[in-house]
């Protein structure tokens, strides 16, 4: 064999082995680049459904705020209109006038006056408005007396020393206990229908 013929055989088996390593070499490539293809497409399907989560979630947060405002606007609207009747009530309670006024006047005192049976001496404070209503009513009473101004929409605050008792029954402080008592009735009616 000849010398040429050797280094042509080993320059075939060099060309072989090089084609075997250039074959190998790029299908190792395409599989690396499939592998790579396939990890972007996980990353960016992970990347979509993170950002769609974040979405839902901002439209979600977004959502529940908005009612919350909103029901936090409705409930300042009912205790704002709930306040002006309220208002409006006490604006009646205080204009209210002549026999009517006579007649609730008197029968506050009257409840008051069980409190304080073999008393001597009972002082009565009412709206000054009231003073002469109260001093004429006051006559049919024995040992009670017009004691002083009192900052209500009508009614007596009524005390005495001696049982050292003293008794609210003003237009203000019945409001309030009606007020409170019916309240929920008062929205339901005015809120529910």
């Amino acid at each position: 064999m000849s010398l040429d013929t050797v280094v042509e055989d080993i320059r075939e088996e060099a060309r072989a082995r090089a084609d075997e390593i250039r074959s190998d070499g790029e299908a190792r490539a395409e599989e690396i680049i499939a592998d790579a293809e396939a990890d972007a497409e996980r990353i960016i399907e992970e990347r979509e459904e993170a950002v769609e989560k974040q979405i839902a979630q901002e439209r979600e947060q977004t959502l529940s705020s908005a009612k919350l405002e909103a029901k936090q606007q409705r409930l300042e609207a009912r205790r704002d209109v709930l306040q002006q009747v309220r208002g409006e009530v006490e604006d009646e309670l205080a204009a209210l006038g002549g026999e009517k006024r006579e007649e609730l006047t008197r029968a506050l005192l009257d409840a008051a006056a069980e409190e304080f049976d073999g008393d001597d001496e009972v002082r009565v404070h009412g709206r000054a408005d009231d003073e002469e209503l109260l001093t004429e009513i006051l006559a049919d009473y024995d040992g009670y007396s017009f004691a002083g101004d009192y900052d209500c929409l009508g009614g007596v605050v009524v005390e005495s020393e001696t049982s050292r008792v003293r008794v609210n029954n003003t237009f203000d402080s019945v409001l309030e206990d009606v007020w409170e008592d019916n309240l929920k009735e008062l929205s339901t009616r005015l809120f529910d229908q």
